[in-house]
């Protein structure tokens, strides 16, 4: 699958999607959406033949892991996005409901939209791990998933990651309540434009009581118009909240990036404590773990002195390279934690002063609103006093 794009020798649907329940990984029932991956060889479609398509399920999860990993791989490349995890939080009536049948046929033509973008891309459809994504159920993914948990991970970016799931939780969850209040809102002022209609067409058949009928009516009337204002001003705080929605993901993201660096660091000293392990057998004689080359010369026969020398030699290079590396990826991490958590705090206290600002200004509004919903009905009192 190398030079052109995969899309140009096989064809890639994501077909269907399915509800299932099993146990996730701490034990627990859990109710979950897999979907179903087809492909099949642009040559066999093009020969007439329409063989059945090879198939297999990916969950979400899966494509999240995916795409993370393309992210790490190529990180000059724009990455396509994947569908929206939840429903979008708007105030018109939508679902979040992850198994909601609509949202899944909406996340499954997206998922098949992502893998398509990824095949026709340049360099992410040659990718082998792709490519076995879409053709090998036991893929190489779990395995990735293991790669990149390092070994001694930093507590601090454990916890920050943490943060960032729980931020995004509850950001999540405070823009649906104030969708659903929001939707419900709107019905409630625009029952005020029934009763604006209702008292002015009454006002028209009583001879005392129509213009205070009348009056009564008008504020009712302003007061349903005012609604479309309001919402536009809730919009604006909604707005507020969904950015630090999405800064929950950039304060994950850099979590990810720190896991990499940890773990390349890890795999430096790791290649580097095998040299050296190498090293000292070679020039001991003695073998300390099983392999093949061990078990070769016990066959065989040991190398001549000339040919130790020369890999002594090789390896000596190869631990002075080594441990050049150890102290360049050092450094990176060193300087990559120290970078890092110095914009973390700068984040944590912007957030910290918005969020407060933001959630004090939406009160006060929703004080005002209230207050006037009061007038009107202080008003229209008023007019009906006059009758």
């Amino acid at each position: 699958c190398n030079g052109t794009s995969l899309l140009k020798k096989m064809e890639i649907s994501v077909a269907e999607a399915e509800k299932r329940t099993g146990k996730n990984a701490v034990n627990m029932q859990e109710t979950y959406t897999v979907y179903l991956i087809e492909t099949r060889p642009v040559d066999a479609a093009s020969e007439g033949t329409n063989p059945v398509p090879d198939s297999l399920w990916r969950r979400y999860s899966e494509f999240e892991l995916l795409r993370n990993y393309l992210l790490v791989t190529y990180p000059f490349a724009v990455v396509p996005p994947l569908p929206e995890k939840r429903a979008e939080f708007v105030w018109h009536k939508l679902s979040a409901d992850n198994m909601d049948p609509d949202f899944v046929e909406r996340r499954r033509v997206g998922l098949e939209n992502f893998l398509l973008r990824v095949a026709s891309h340049p360099a992410l459809s040659s990718d082998k791990i792709f490519y076995l994504f879409l053709t090998e159920a036991d893929s190489r993914l779990k395995a990735l998933n293991a790669t990149f948990r390092v070994k001694n991970p930093d507590k601090r970016f454990v916890e920050m990651k943490h943060y960032g799931d729980e931020l995004q939780s509850v950001i999540s969850q405070l823009l649906r309540v104030r969708a659903r209040a929001a939707d419900r809102l709107y019905g409630v002022y625009k029952v005020h434009g029934n009763y604006g209609r209702v008292f002015s067409e009454w006002s028209a058949i009583e001879k005392e009581m129509g213009d205070g009928l009348q009056s009564a009516g008008h504020h009712m009337d302003a007061y349903a118009a005012s609604v479309d204002d309001i919402l536009e001003e809730e919009e604006h705080y909604a707005d507020q909240l969904k950015e630090y929605l999405f800064y929950s993901d950039a304060l994950r993201t850099v979590c990810r990036k720190h896991e990499l660096t940890q773990y390349e660091l890890e795999m430096a000293v790791q290649d580097l404590t095998s040299k050296k392990q190498q090293r000292e057998e070679l020039a001991t004689g003695t073998i300390r773990t099983f392999s093949l080359k061990g078990m070769t010369s016990k066959l065989f026969g040991q190398e001549t002195p000339e040919q130790r020398e020369a890999k002594l030699k090789m390896l000596e290079t190869q631990i002075e390279e080594g441990e050049e590396l150890v102290k360049e990826r050092n450094s990176e991490c060193d300087e990559f934690v120290k970078s890092a958590w110095v914009d973390i705090e700068r984040f944590k206290e912007q957030k910290d002063h918005d969020l407060r600002e933001s959630l004090i200004s939406y009160a006060i509004m929703q004080i005002s609103m209230c207050k006037k919903g009061i007038q009107v009905w202080n008003n229209a009192k008023e007019c009906f006093n006059k009758m």
